[in-house]
């Protein structure tokens, strides 16, 4: 048997190790859990970023010429380079002239990378689907091959950004806007002089090699740290708990009020007289924050895992800009510990918060004062004016945590986020032009009046509706001029701008300024016509929000649909057109007035009360299942994206569970089980709802199967319709009995009830199975395959929304199209007198529930066998 080739062999043969200091390519073990990703700009014979993915114990790399863009209509030429080791993902340095690949390598950016499709069949197929979590890449990506050219030898990629909540049109800012190592905070010309940190990962030549070997003699003769007070090792990384963000403190003395701190969350492991600092995603920070390191290895223990945050402080108080600064410059860095993991070797997670704590503050001061470590205190009780407080002092906001609760390794409600917002007026002086068809602007270029002079505070690339967006480029087309009315702005965004006379104001919501004093995260609220451009100045500290009163509970008419201000006819009812927030159930609804579908004026709150009176109809089909939302938080004509896995900021009616997928990870996923929840997905935007086929405490027991019969556009709908009760008669072939649903766009889903008893690998087989015999009976006007060019004429039944992990949209949800079309169920008959699948619209669902319209009523309880359909489906 032929040994099995080295995947580095290329990597090995391609380097003079007599020469370089590079790892000699050896292949990891493949391992378990998250693979890592990263980048590294490299200024080789010219400039490029090294994309490196994890993947069978080897980095599978692809230089990207130009580097990564945020704008999905960018396709950046990546050219597919052998396979690099594991250890080759650390380094940040030089490699020597004349040497392969010669010249200066930045760490730019690291994380951890989830695949959408199969990795093996897509580097095979030439399409890789995944999303980034790294510090600067992050949402969805997709990796193509090029077909290649006659004589070509080199395998050409293009690298593209899926279209989500990061993706933005001023695609190039992801480079501009980072131009130094997220490990040292280097730039490239200090990495080149060999300034500042890490200079143990510079690959330097023999030669050097050779001084840094004396060098360590030189410090081996040096006294030795003084050894540990106990022995011990540090623990291993574990997940750190997170919080949910939610709207407002909760009150009681069941709960601690800790400060939000605004930097980096780091577990810090201690033992042996050493301290390893981990960033929350698990990667090794120590030499970043090695005075942190530093002091808490002095640690009266012979184990500790502590849980805390790094932060630097300026002379405006802590931030995250003067952390970046620190880090970047060597400023000073400070922890404060707020939770103890471990100790002496016993696991402390499940013992309450408020012993945990004591533990811990026993622990710390035991070690004596120190500027560099510093317990986290804490208000029990009192939430609303602790927060208050917060705000008006201007920290980030509060952290709620339950006094009694264990420690969990997820995201939780016994810890919640309650975060201060920063709002502020600017003056418009200009904007970038958008390459997007279809946008008048990719940002705004805004600033305020400081002595009379115009200074430039940043961009706002968020927040634009069609209507805003139509308002600002009528205002501007009658404002142009040559020169620009700042005081400076930076070349590289200057060099593309449209200048306009500064006269208009705009609302915008931001996180932070950063640290060259530019507005980070801002989005757009509108524009200020009660205010002066020239008297806008900068403001800080930021008024708190205070917290809202809660909401009373809708009374029994407004349950039943028959509240006043509900959208009968679709137009916005009186209530949402004011600019305040209103509640729908309890839930806040911000931007209540923003208008969410093309063609009809349908607005945020009208659709959350829309969901608040469908609920009764739509929660025995899609409560209790997981979801997949479509947000489109500016409405649908703005950036839309699926989500999947529940993420900070979501609400706590939308309820989470953890999932095991096919990649052997576990994440939390989303669902919902009453009309509350329903109400905060609007309210995050949220303008489609797909489930599972499977209820939550079934999930591997599939309730249901759907045949979604999809035409292609040459296909007239009565032949679909046509086609849907061929389907019904097939499967009552079978003894199953099944209903239709148009889905608002131009097909019919024809839906089989289950009884939850067989897995989804039989339910996947037999649809599979079922499908492909129907197609090959019928081949002119049916296929089973998804193939779009063998489509043409005929209707493709999908049989794949039977997978475990597949969606399908949710029967009364409204979908993300023109007129905001709603996925509605209707009976047999009634689908026989339909024009098209896109039929329904809000007004009609509410008119149906008003007549107590029962389309599924025949269904009654049924309850079907999917095991005994498929021995139905054998041959005799």
């Amino acid at each position: 048997m032929a040994a099995r080739q080295n995947p580095l062999s290329e990597y090995n043969r391609r380097r003079d190790f007599s020469k370089t200091g590079e790892p000699k390519g050896k292949a990891a073990p493949a391992g378990k859990g998250r693979k890592r990703f990263l980048v590294q700009k490299h200024d080789a014979t010219r400039l490029h970023y090294d994309f490196r993915l994890e993947w069978g114990g080897v980095l599978k790399s692809w230089a990207v010429t130009r580097g990564p863009s945020l704008n999905p209509e960018d396709k950046r030429l990546a050219v597919r380079t052998e396979d690099h080791p594991m250890a080759y993902g650390d380094f940040e340095g030089t490699i020597p002239e004349k040497q392969y690949g010669g010249g200066t390598v930045m760490l730019w950016d690291t994380g951890w990378w989830e695949p959408d499709n199969d990795p093996e069949e897509g580097l095979q197929d030439g399409k890789l689907k995944f999303h980034l979590h790294g510090e600067r890449m992050q949402g969805g990506w997709t990796l193509v091959r090029m077909r290649p050219r006659p004589g070509e030898k080199r395998e050409n990629w293009l690298l593209i950004k899926e279209t989500d909540a990061v993706a933005s049109d001023d695609g190039e800012s992801l480079i501009e806007d980072h131009n130094t190592s997220v490990f040292t905070g280097r730039t490239m010309t200090e990495i080149a002089a060999g300034k500042g940190e890490a200079k143990k990962h510079v690959w330097q030549s023999e030669k050097s090699a050779a001084a840094n070997v004396r060098a360590g003699a030189i410090a081996a003769q040096e006294p030795s740290p003084k050894p540990p007070r106990r022995p011990g090792k540090p623990p291993r990384f574990q997940k750190p708990q997170l919080a949910t963000l939610v709207s407002q403190a909760p009150e009681g003395d069941d709960w601690l009020n800790e400060v939000k701190f605004d930097g980096y969350r780091l577990l810090v492991a201690v033992g042996g007289g050493e301290a390893r600092c981990y960033t929350r995603t698990g990667l090794d920070w120590s030499d970043k924050f090695h005075t942190i390191a530093a002091t808490l290895a002095e640690l009266d223990c012979s184990s500790a895992l502590l849980d805390g945050e790094a932060v630097a402080v300026d002379g405006d108080g802590s931030s995250f800009s003067a952390l970046q600064k620190a880090l970047k410059h060597g400023g000073d860095t400070r922890f404060y510990a707020f939770d103890l993991l471990e100790l002496n070797g016993r696991d402390l997670r499940k013992r309450p918060l408020v012993e945990r704590k004591t533990a811990l503050k026993t622990l710390l001061d035991a070690m004596g004062p120190t500027g560099t470590v510093q317990y986290s205190e804490h208000v029990r009780g009192n939430g609303a004016k602790v927060f208050a407080a917060m705000c008006k002092s201007g920290q980030e906001g509060i952290i709620a945590k339950q006094a009694d609760a264990p420690y969990q390794n997820r995201r939780t409600r016994s810890w919640l986020k309650i975060k201060c917002t920063k709002r502020q007026e600017f003056v418009i002086g200009g904007y970038s032009p958008s390459t997007k068809r279809g946008r008048a602007f990719a940002s705004l270029l805004v600033g305020t009046f400081e002595n009379g002079t115009l200074v430039y505070q940043g961009r706002v690339g968020t927040g634009f509706d069609g209507a805003r967006m139509e308002e600002l480029a009528n205002a501007f087309s009658r404002r142009l001029r040559k020169t620009s009315p700042f005081a400076a702005v930076p070349d590289e965004i200057a060099r593309s701008a449209l200048w306009l006379t500064p006269d208009l104001v705009a609302e915008v919501d931001f996180a932070e300024f950063t640290d060259d004093g530019h507005i980070r995260h801002g989005a757009f609220e509108g524009l200020r016509r009660d205010k002066e451009a020239k008297t806008v100045t900068l403001e800080r500290p930021k008024t708190a929000r205070k917290p809202e009163e809660p909401a009373k509970r809708p009374s029994d008419s407004a349950k039943r649909g028959a509240d006043k201000d509900r959208p009968a006819s679709g137009k916005p009812s009186r209530a949402a057109t004011a600019s305040a927030d209103e509640t729908v159930l309890g839930v806040r609804i911000t931007h209540p007035e923003r208008t969410l579908f093309e063609g009809v004026a349908i607005t945020k709150l009208d659709l959350a009360r829309y969901y608040a009176v469908v609920a009764q109809k739509m929660m025995p089909f899609a409560g209790d299942h997981l979801l997949s939302l479509m947000r489109c938080p500016q409405g649908s004509r703005g950036q839309c994206f699926y989500q999947k896995h529940a993420s900070e900021g979501f609400p706590g009616e939308i309820l989470e569970t953890p999932v095991k997928e096919s990649s052997g990870d576990t994440e939390n996923y989303m669902y919902v089980r009453n009309a509350k929840g329903l109400v905060a997905a609007v309210q995050m935007g949220t303008l489609e709802f797909h489930i599972w086929g499977s209820p939550v405490d079934r999930l591997e027991l599939p309730d249901r199967l759907v045949f979604d019969l999809d035409p292609d556009p040459s296909v007239d709908f009565s032949t679909v319709k046509d086609a849907a009760v061929s389907l019904r008669d097939a499967l009552d072939d079978l003894g199953l009995q099944s209903v239709p649903m148009v889905t608002g766009g131009k097909g019919v889903h024809v839906i089989v009830p289950l009884t939850p008893r067989a897995p989804f690998e039989d339910a996947k087989r037999f649809a599979k199975t079922f499908a492909q015999g129907f197609a090959d009976r019928d081949p002119d006007n049916f296929i089973a395959t998804m193939s779009k060019e063998k489509r043409k004429g005929r209707i493709f039944i999908d049989w794949l929304r039977n997978e475990r992990g597949a969606t399908a949209i949710a029967p009364y949800s409204t979908r993300a199209r023109a007129g905001g079309p709603v996925a509605t169920p209707v009976s047999w008959s009634e689908l026989s007198d339909l024009d098209g699948a896109n039929s329904f619209h809000i007004p009609d669902i509410l008119e149906r529930l008003e007549g107590d319209v029962e389309p599924w009523s025949e269904l009654g309880k049924t309850r079907q066998s999917l095991t005994k359909a498929i021995l139905a489906a054998l041959p005799d």
